[in-house]
Protein backbone atom coordinates (compact mmCIF):
# COMPACT_ATOMS: atom_id res chain seq x y z
CA UNK A 1 0.00 0.00 0.00
CA UNK A 2 2.68 2.42 0.89
CA UNK A 3 4.52 1.37 -1.66
CA UNK A 4 1.61 2.19 -4.32
CA UNK A 5 1.40 5.47 -2.90
CA UNK A 6 4.97 6.62 -3.72
CA UNK A 7 4.94 5.31 -6.64
CA UNK A 8 2.10 7.07 -8.02
CA UNK A 9 3.44 10.40 -5.86
CA UNK A 10 6.82 10.16 -8.10
CA UNK A 11 4.94 9.52 -11.28
CA UNK A 12 2.77 12.68 -10.25
CA UNK A 13 5.94 14.64 -9.74
CA UNK A 14 7.68 13.61 -12.85
CA UNK A 15 4.92 14.42 -15.01
CA UNK A 16 4.33 17.81 -13.09
CA UNK A 17 7.64 18.83 -13.78
CA UNK A 18 7.31 17.47 -17.52
CA UNK A 19 4.11 19.84 -18.02
CA UNK A 20 5.59 22.91 -16.77
CA UNK A 21 8.63 22.55 -19.16
CA UNK A 22 6.29 22.46 -22.41
CA UNK A 23 5.27 26.18 -20.99
CA UNK A 24 8.25 28.01 -21.72
CA UNK A 25 9.34 25.51 -24.59
CA UNK A 26 6.03 27.06 -26.39
CA UNK A 27 6.33 30.33 -25.36
CA UNK A 28 9.88 30.14 -27.63
CA UNK A 29 7.60 28.21 -30.44
CA UNK A 30 4.83 31.05 -30.94
CA UNK A 31 7.41 33.55 -30.89
CA UNK A 32 8.84 32.57 -33.88
CA UNK A 33 5.77 32.76 -35.32
CA UNK A 34 4.68 29.92 -35.98
CA UNK A 35 0.76 29.24 -35.68
CA UNK A 36 -1.63 27.20 -33.77
CA UNK A 37 -2.93 24.54 -36.66
CA UNK A 38 0.51 23.88 -37.96
CA UNK A 39 2.18 23.37 -34.77
CA UNK A 40 -0.88 21.33 -33.80
CA UNK A 41 -0.34 18.70 -36.77
CA UNK A 42 3.53 18.40 -35.80
CA UNK A 43 2.99 17.87 -32.59
CA UNK A 44 0.00 15.04 -33.47
CA UNK A 45 2.16 13.36 -35.94
CA UNK A 46 4.99 13.24 -33.46
CA UNK A 47 2.77 11.70 -30.63
CA UNK A 48 1.20 8.96 -33.83
CA UNK A 49 4.81 8.25 -34.84
CA UNK A 50 6.64 8.06 -31.09
CA UNK A 51 3.55 6.03 -29.68
CA UNK A 52 3.49 3.99 -33.13
CA UNK A 53 7.25 3.07 -32.23
CA UNK A 54 6.99 2.01 -29.23
CA UNK A 55 3.85 -0.28 -29.69
CA UNK A 56 4.35 -0.93 -33.60
CA UNK A 57 4.05 -5.03 -32.78
CA UNK A 58 0.70 -4.73 -31.24
CA UNK A 59 -0.71 -2.05 -33.93
CA UNK A 60 -2.57 -4.78 -35.81
CA UNK A 61 -4.19 -5.78 -32.77
CA UNK A 62 -5.26 -2.32 -31.90
CA UNK A 63 -9.23 -2.38 -31.23
CA UNK A 64 -11.12 -0.02 -34.00
CA UNK A 65 -15.31 0.07 -32.69
CA UNK A 66 -17.34 2.56 -32.38
CA UNK A 67 -16.56 2.99 -28.24
CA UNK A 68 -13.15 3.02 -29.46
CA UNK A 69 -13.41 5.89 -32.17
CA UNK A 70 -15.48 7.63 -29.76
CA UNK A 71 -13.03 7.17 -26.91
CA UNK A 72 -10.07 8.70 -29.44
CA UNK A 73 -12.26 11.64 -30.88
CA UNK A 74 -13.04 13.35 -27.26
CA UNK A 75 -9.23 12.57 -26.33
CA UNK A 76 -7.92 14.37 -29.65
CA UNK A 77 -10.62 17.16 -29.25
CA UNK A 78 -11.54 18.39 -26.36
CA UNK A 79 -7.22 16.79 -25.04
CA UNK A 80 -5.42 18.46 -27.77
CA UNK A 81 -7.24 20.24 -30.78
CA UNK A 82 -9.25 22.94 -28.69
CA UNK A 83 -6.65 23.27 -25.32
CA UNK A 84 -3.38 23.90 -27.62
CA UNK A 85 -5.55 25.91 -30.15
CA UNK A 86 -6.16 28.34 -27.82
CA UNK A 87 -3.02 27.62 -25.46
CA UNK A 88 -0.52 28.60 -28.42
CA UNK A 89 -2.85 31.44 -28.96
CA UNK A 90 -2.51 32.81 -25.67
CA UNK A 91 0.87 32.06 -25.18
CA UNK A 92 1.94 34.25 -28.00
CA UNK A 93 0.56 37.44 -25.61
CA UNK A 94 0.94 36.25 -22.19
CA UNK A 95 3.81 35.33 -20.20
CA UNK A 96 4.91 31.51 -19.84
CA UNK A 97 4.95 31.83 -15.97
CA UNK A 98 0.92 33.30 -16.20
CA UNK A 99 0.14 30.47 -18.45
CA UNK A 100 1.36 28.28 -15.91
CA UNK A 101 -0.64 29.92 -13.14
CA UNK A 102 -3.54 29.16 -15.31
CA UNK A 103 -3.27 25.35 -15.26
CA UNK A 104 -3.50 25.60 -11.97
CA UNK A 105 -7.55 25.92 -12.24
CA UNK A 106 -7.83 22.57 -13.65
CA UNK A 107 -8.93 21.00 -9.93
CA UNK A 108 -11.14 24.17 -9.26
CA UNK A 109 -13.15 23.74 -13.02
CA UNK A 110 -12.95 19.83 -12.33
CA UNK A 111 -15.37 19.83 -8.96
CA UNK A 112 -18.54 21.11 -10.05
CA UNK A 113 -18.02 19.36 -13.26
CA UNK A 114 -17.86 16.15 -10.87
CA UNK A 115 -20.80 17.29 -9.30
CA UNK A 116 -22.63 17.69 -12.28
CA UNK A 117 -21.63 13.95 -13.40
CA UNK A 118 -22.34 12.47 -10.32
CA UNK A 119 -17.69 11.51 -9.48
CA UNK A 120 -18.01 13.86 -6.23
CA UNK A 121 -20.00 15.34 -3.58
CA UNK A 122 -20.52 18.86 -2.59
CA UNK A 123 -18.18 20.06 0.19
CA UNK A 124 -18.07 24.10 1.72
CA UNK A 125 -14.03 23.46 1.94
CA UNK A 126 -13.88 22.70 -1.54
CA UNK A 127 -16.27 25.47 -2.61
CA UNK A 128 -13.91 27.78 -0.79
CA UNK A 129 -10.96 26.56 -2.57
CA UNK A 130 -12.69 27.08 -5.89
CA UNK A 131 -13.39 30.79 -4.65
CA UNK A 132 -9.73 31.66 -3.65
CA UNK A 133 -8.64 30.36 -6.86
CA UNK A 134 -10.74 32.30 -8.66
CA UNK A 135 -9.67 35.22 -6.64
CA UNK A 136 -6.41 34.35 -7.85
CA UNK A 137 -6.91 34.83 -11.26
CA UNK A 138 -8.88 38.17 -10.35
CA UNK A 139 -5.62 39.23 -8.59
CA UNK A 140 -4.09 38.34 -12.73
CA UNK A 141 -6.60 40.33 -14.68
CA UNK A 142 -8.20 43.38 -12.28
CA UNK A 143 -4.85 45.25 -11.25
CA UNK A 144 -3.52 48.12 -13.35
CA UNK A 145 0.42 46.75 -12.83
CA UNK A 146 -0.68 43.11 -12.65
CA UNK A 147 1.18 42.32 -16.17
CA UNK A 148 3.77 43.89 -18.29
CA UNK A 149 0.98 45.34 -20.88
CA UNK A 150 -2.51 45.52 -19.84
CA UNK A 151 -4.06 44.50 -23.46
CA UNK A 152 -2.59 40.97 -22.19
CA UNK A 153 -5.77 40.86 -19.94
CA UNK A 154 -7.61 39.94 -23.30
CA UNK A 155 -6.15 36.29 -23.86
CA UNK A 156 -6.46 35.70 -19.74
CA UNK A 157 -9.84 34.28 -20.96
CA UNK A 158 -8.38 32.46 -23.93
CA UNK A 159 -6.36 30.97 -21.74
CA UNK A 160 -8.57 29.64 -19.28
CA UNK A 161 -9.98 27.25 -22.17
CA UNK A 162 -7.39 24.70 -21.83
CA UNK A 163 -7.55 24.11 -17.98
CA UNK A 164 -11.65 23.53 -18.66
CA UNK A 165 -10.67 21.08 -21.43
CA UNK A 166 -8.65 19.21 -19.39
CA UNK A 167 -11.39 19.93 -16.36
CA UNK A 168 -13.77 18.03 -18.56
CA UNK A 169 -11.61 15.20 -20.14
CA UNK A 170 -10.25 13.91 -16.45
CA UNK A 171 -13.79 13.13 -15.49
CA UNK A 172 -15.22 12.19 -18.64
CA UNK A 173 -12.52 9.55 -18.51
CA UNK A 174 -12.82 8.84 -14.35
CA UNK A 175 -16.71 8.23 -14.74
CA UNK A 176 -16.68 6.46 -18.37
CA UNK A 177 -13.21 5.09 -18.98
CA UNK A 178 -11.43 4.33 -22.41
CA UNK A 179 -13.30 1.54 -23.63
CA UNK A 180 -10.83 -0.66 -22.34
CA UNK A 181 -7.49 0.48 -24.12
CA UNK A 182 -4.84 1.20 -22.47
CA UNK A 183 -3.12 4.76 -22.29
CA UNK A 184 -0.46 4.16 -24.82
CA UNK A 185 -3.84 3.22 -27.35
CA UNK A 186 -5.81 6.21 -26.11
CA UNK A 187 -3.15 7.96 -26.90
CA UNK A 188 -1.82 6.48 -29.91
CA UNK A 189 -5.55 6.57 -31.39
CA UNK A 190 -6.02 10.21 -30.56
CA UNK A 191 -2.76 11.46 -31.95
CA UNK A 192 -3.62 9.75 -35.17
CA UNK A 193 -7.48 10.78 -35.94
CA UNK A 194 -5.69 14.21 -34.16
CA UNK A 195 -3.49 14.41 -37.31
CA UNK A 196 -6.04 13.92 -39.70
CA UNK A 197 -8.19 16.23 -38.69
CA UNK A 198 -5.68 18.76 -37.68
CA UNK A 199 -4.00 18.76 -41.66
CA UNK A 200 -6.64 20.10 -43.50
CA UNK A 201 -7.08 22.46 -40.61
CA UNK A 202 -3.50 23.88 -41.02
CA UNK A 203 -3.70 24.09 -44.74
CA UNK A 204 -7.26 25.58 -45.01
CA UNK A 205 -6.22 28.39 -42.46
CA UNK A 206 -2.45 29.17 -43.69
CA UNK A 207 -0.42 28.01 -40.72
CA UNK A 208 0.82 24.92 -42.43
CA UNK A 209 4.29 24.58 -42.40
CA UNK A 210 7.49 22.12 -43.00
CA UNK A 211 10.88 22.33 -40.31
CA UNK A 212 13.64 22.93 -43.00
CA UNK A 213 17.40 23.92 -42.03
CA UNK A 214 18.76 26.02 -40.52
CA UNK A 215 17.18 24.35 -37.60
CA UNK A 216 16.15 27.95 -34.98
CA UNK A 217 15.86 27.36 -31.46
CA UNK A 218 12.41 27.46 -31.91
CA UNK A 219 12.47 24.64 -34.17
CA UNK A 220 14.20 22.62 -31.37
CA UNK A 221 11.81 23.64 -28.31
CA UNK A 222 8.74 22.80 -30.00
CA UNK A 223 10.75 18.98 -30.82
CA UNK A 224 11.00 18.77 -27.08
CA UNK A 225 8.11 20.34 -26.19
CA UNK A 226 6.04 17.59 -28.43
CA UNK A 227 7.84 14.54 -27.26
CA UNK A 228 7.33 15.50 -23.55
CA UNK A 229 3.36 16.43 -24.06
CA UNK A 230 2.85 12.89 -25.77
CA UNK A 231 4.59 11.62 -22.70
CA UNK A 232 3.51 13.02 -20.00
CA UNK A 233 -0.21 12.90 -21.56
CA UNK A 234 0.16 9.01 -21.39
CA UNK A 235 1.45 8.84 -18.05
CA UNK A 236 -1.50 11.66 -17.20
CA UNK A 237 -4.03 9.17 -19.04
CA UNK A 238 -2.69 6.44 -17.01
CA UNK A 239 -2.76 8.08 -13.53
CA UNK A 240 -6.50 8.97 -13.86
CA UNK A 241 -7.60 5.33 -14.45
CA UNK A 242 -5.05 4.60 -11.33
CA UNK A 243 -6.16 7.03 -8.96
CA UNK A 244 -8.95 9.06 -9.49
CA UNK A 245 -9.36 12.35 -11.23
CA UNK A 246 -9.25 14.33 -8.34
CA UNK A 247 -5.66 12.05 -7.54
CA UNK A 248 -4.33 13.52 -11.07
CA UNK A 249 -5.78 16.95 -11.09
CA UNK A 250 -3.30 17.20 -8.25
CA UNK A 251 -0.44 17.36 -11.43
CA UNK A 252 -1.38 21.12 -11.26
CA UNK A 253 0.48 22.17 -8.44
CA UNK A 254 3.44 20.85 -9.90
CA UNK A 255 2.77 22.48 -13.28
CA UNK A 256 2.60 25.64 -11.98
CA UNK A 257 5.48 25.88 -9.36
CA UNK A 258 7.93 24.44 -11.58
CA UNK A 259 6.43 26.18 -15.12
CA UNK A 260 7.04 29.63 -13.18
CA UNK A 261 10.69 28.05 -12.24
CA UNK A 262 11.14 26.72 -16.01
CA UNK A 263 10.19 30.43 -17.38
CA UNK A 264 12.31 32.21 -14.88
CA UNK A 265 15.51 29.93 -15.89
CA UNK A 266 14.60 29.55 -19.40
CA UNK A 267 13.33 32.83 -20.76
CA UNK A 268 14.32 35.60 -17.61
CA UNK A 269 10.82 37.21 -16.65
CA UNK A 270 10.06 38.10 -13.74
CA UNK A 271 6.92 38.66 -12.30
CA UNK A 272 4.65 42.32 -10.07
CA UNK A 273 3.84 41.15 -6.86
CA UNK A 274 -0.06 40.51 -8.19
CA UNK A 275 1.57 37.62 -9.85
CA UNK A 276 2.89 36.09 -6.63
CA UNK A 277 -0.36 36.80 -4.83
CA UNK A 278 -2.57 34.97 -7.74
CA UNK A 279 0.31 31.87 -7.04
CA UNK A 280 -0.30 31.95 -3.47
CA UNK A 281 -3.76 32.50 -3.94
CA UNK A 282 -3.84 29.07 -6.18
CA UNK A 283 -1.94 27.23 -4.00
CA UNK A 284 -3.94 27.81 -1.07
CA UNK A 285 -7.15 27.34 -3.34
CA UNK A 286 -5.81 24.35 -4.44
CA UNK A 287 -4.98 22.80 -1.04
CA UNK A 288 -8.58 23.19 -0.01
CA UNK A 289 -9.87 21.88 -3.57
CA UNK A 290 -8.45 18.75 -2.72
CA UNK A 291 -10.77 16.11 -0.80
CA UNK A 292 -9.50 15.26 2.57
CA UNK A 293 -9.54 11.63 2.14
CA UNK A 294 -7.60 12.14 -1.17
CA UNK A 295 -4.80 9.02 0.04
CA UNK A 296 -8.14 6.87 0.82
CA UNK A 297 -8.67 7.40 -2.92
CA UNK A 298 -5.32 6.41 -3.69
CA UNK A 299 -5.80 2.92 -1.43
CA UNK A 300 -8.84 2.42 -3.07
CA UNK A 301 -7.78 2.52 -6.36
CA UNK A 302 -5.26 -0.22 -5.88
CA UNK A 303 -7.78 -2.64 -6.34
CA UNK A 304 -9.25 -0.86 -9.10
CA UNK A 305 -9.64 -2.15 -12.58
CA UNK A 306 -10.25 1.35 -14.20
CA UNK A 307 -10.14 -0.18 -17.61
CA UNK A 308 -6.47 1.40 -18.28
Amino acid sequence: MITERVRLTCTLILLGAGWGLTQPLIKITVSAGYQPFGLIFWQMLIGTVVLGALRWRTLGRLPVHGKTIGVWLMIASIGTLIPSATSYKAAFHLPAGVMSIVIATIPMMAFPIALALGNDRFSLRRLAGLSIGLIGVGFIALPDSSLPDRGMIAFLPLALIAPFCYAIEGNVVAKWGTAGLDPVQVLFGASAIGTIIALPLALGSGHFFVPRPPFILANLAFLLSSAIHVLVYTGYVWLIGRAGAVFAGQISYLVTGTGVLWAMLLLGESYSLWIWIALLCMGFGLMLVQPRHANAEISNAENATAGL
